[in-house]
């Protein structure tokens, strides 16, 4: 079978920025591995342009390489690329690509200049991990527009299993804020097989094509595995790796924040700082803030000592639930999608939360307070809109009970527009409180 081309959203941003750009910056594709880059980007050039040449720098001659360090005849340049690539080249009609760039330091540098010749758009990818740890000694481009492209979301993924009716629909039973009744059970069903599978294209793809769980699982165990060996590339030690893998132990302990030093020992606050760069701008985690300041303009006071981490993809994220067994079997899977495993999915479903409000352009907020001494009450996650914010709870069950979230809208009761209580039964309305399944998250 042929590689399958999924509709991604990105898509019409960078249709929009060659509309927009014209030639004069270069675009930067941002994002984990595996999140498909490198295949929007092919699909956009062939569709996009009359003519296109493609710079693996993974597989890239080390003369081709040695061309970006020299750029005083560009003539020779793109001569040369044509010859060697067999690609004819047409002025304000061609797009070259430098796909994995951050291999080939000098060629991100390059951008600046072959962005004034002005003859050709340019496209960047890469691991963001590699091009961070491969740019300290050049100048980046000003000259770039950056687009971040995170794993597939809730609605690409039903586009990948052929159905585009789906979420405008969930979405219109959302405005009118009118309960699905008897379809509630199947779209918590297929919003479960979106968690299990994931939004990684390999995996996904892995699933249309042999419907067995335990080879989409082998997919998420590989992705994990190469992700492990860049953490390693940047830190040696293997702290960065390992704070990575205790992501669902530190979030199923149910603590008010993740506790580095347990997972890394002692550290001192450069290298424990050094790390969560590494690790954030790997873009392979959410990570979410506590705000000291539940009010307007929560960035003012973000406490970067006291956050939380979750999986960037939601079927990775249940992969490393079990990653103590050599493979996850399908009935393991099987229990999940029909929510009969006796395990507290909570902290699975708080991940799948922080997913979606990521990639809908939200940035991730908390907030706890002392109830006592010994313990704390907590708000799971805060947005911010226009001059109010909207407090979120997520509950797997027992969402009866929600003492933390009736306590701080209580408190902060003049500062809140909406209230969401997120579970897994139909959408309905408690007072004042929203209470929404959680496949509607994505229109919050």
């Amino acid at each position: 079978m042929g590689e399958r081309i999924f509709k991604r959203k990105i898509y019409s941003q960078m249709l929009k920025w060659k509309r927009e750009s014209n030639g004069a910056s270069a675009l930067m594709i941002e994002g984990a591995r595996r999140v498909g880059k490198s295949t929007i980007v092919k699909t956009f050039a062939k569709n996009e342009y009359e003519s296109h040449l493609i710079i693996d720098f993974n597989m890239a001659t080390q003369s081709i390489k040695d061309l970006f360090n020299n750029l005083m005849d560009m003539d020779y340049l793109f001569l040369y690329l044509q010859t060697t690539y067999h690609v004819t080249l047409k002025p304000r009609k061609s797009v070259i690509i430098f796909d994995e760039v951050q291999k080939c330091p000098p060629a991100r540098q390059a951008i600046k200049y072959l962005v004034e010749d002005g003859r050709f758009d340019y496209i960047e990818t890469g691991s963001l991990i590699s091009i961070r740890k491969n740019t300290e000694d050049i100048t980046i481009p000003s000259e770039e527009e950056r687009i971040q492209m995170y794993p597939m979301d809730y609605e690409e993924f039903r586009w990948a299993l052929g159905d585009e009716a789906t979420i405008p629909l969930l979405r219109q039973f959302w405005e009118q804020k009118h309960p699905l009744g008897p379809a509630h059970r199947e779209m918590l069903r297929n919003l479960r097989l979106y968690m299990l599978v994931g939004g990684m294209p390999q995996a996904v793809c892995t699933y249309l094509d042999t419907n067995n769980f335990s080879k989409v699982d082998q997919v998420k165990r590989r992705i994990l595995e190469l992700y492990e060996d860049d953490f390693l590339k940047i830190d040696p030690s293997g702290r960065a790796s390992g704070m990575f893998l205790s992501i669902p132990s530190q979030l199923s302990r149910n603590a008010t924040r993740y506790i580095p030093h347990s997972v890394v020992g002692k550290v001192n606050d450069e290298k424990l700082t050094e790390l969560l760069i590494a690790l954030e701008g790997s873009k392979t985690v959410n990570m979410a803030y506590h705000t000291n300041d539940p009010n307007v303009g929560m960035g003012l006071t973000k406490n970067l000592e006291h956050f939380k981490m979750f999986v960037a993809d939601t079927g990775l994220f249940v992969t490393l639930v079990f990653w103590d067994k050599e493979f996850t079997e399908n009935i393991i899977y099987e229990k999940l999608l029909a929510d009969k495993l006796p395990a507290n999915m909570g902290y699975i479903y708080e991940n799948l939360v922080a997913q979606m409000l990521t990639a809908t352009g939200n940035e991730l907020y908390y907030h706890t307070w002392p109830r006592d001494e010994k313990h704390y009450l907590e708000i799971d996650f805060l947005l911010s809109r226009g001059t109010k914010i909207c407090p979120i709870e997520v509950k797997s069950s027992g969402y009866k009970s929600h003492k933390s979230f009736d306590e701080f809208c209580q408190k902060y009761s003049s500062r809140i527009q909406w209230r969401y209580l997120v579970y897994t039964k139909d959408l309905a309305k408690e007072g004042e409180t929203i209470m929404l399944p959680a496949y509607m998250v994505p229109f919050l």
